[in-house]
């Protein structure tokens, strides 16, 4: 017999039968991830970039973060990464060039510091391996504080120089040669 449908029904039919192609996955997934980032103000300039993160959870199952990292994070009492810290840390931790820009108090220190941590992976008797340079004292003095919070219990050193005298004393007067 012949079966009668209308085109109405014929386009709802091919449409069911079709399954969602790689192509329209991916649509879908940058999609959400657009409305993810307009929702918490997050702009973005490049190519090819890591998508945010929602949760510090994310940090350790997919980007390997150090447990005892992990632990001095919630220690901290962070629960929800901000806007700049959702976008940054996975930038960063694909090894990415980075120029951000977000309002006073918003968590940039933290959100180069866990980046800074993981990249280094555990303490080497070598020196120094890492230098933040900061503008001003007080900007050191926080820099040195959140990252002194962080890696309490891995083993880093974290030091603050600002007097080339003193350093000179605290790390001997071979140091200059050393690093």
């Amino acid at each position: 017999g012949i079966k009668w449908m209308s085109s109405l029904e014929a386009k709802f039919k091919d449409a069911k039968d079709k399954k969602p192609t790689a192509e329209k996955l991916e649509r879908l997934r940058r999609e959400k991830i657009n409305r993810f980032r307009n929702r918490h103000k997050i702009n973005v300039q490049g190519t090819d970039l890591p998508d945010p993160i929602a949760t510090f959870d994310q940090l350790q199952k997919e980007y390997k973060v150090h447990p005892k990292v992990m632990e001095n994070i919630q220690a901290a009492g962070y629960q929800v990464p901000t806007p700049i810290q959702m976008q940054a840390i996975p930038v960063m931790l694909h090894g990415r060039e980075l120029l951000a820009s977000a309002p006073t108090g918003s968590g940039k220190t933290l959100a180069f510091c866990i980046p800074l941590l993981t990249h280094l992976k555990q303490p080497r008797n070598k020196g120094f391996r890492a230098l933040i340079i900061s503008p001003t004292r007080e900007l050191a003095s926080q820099t040195h504080r959140e990252l002194v919070k962080l890696a309490e219990g891995t083993g880093f050193r974290i030091h603050m120089i600002h007097k080339a005298a003193e350093a000179a004393k605290k790390f001997g007067p071979k140091s200059s040669k050393k690093f």
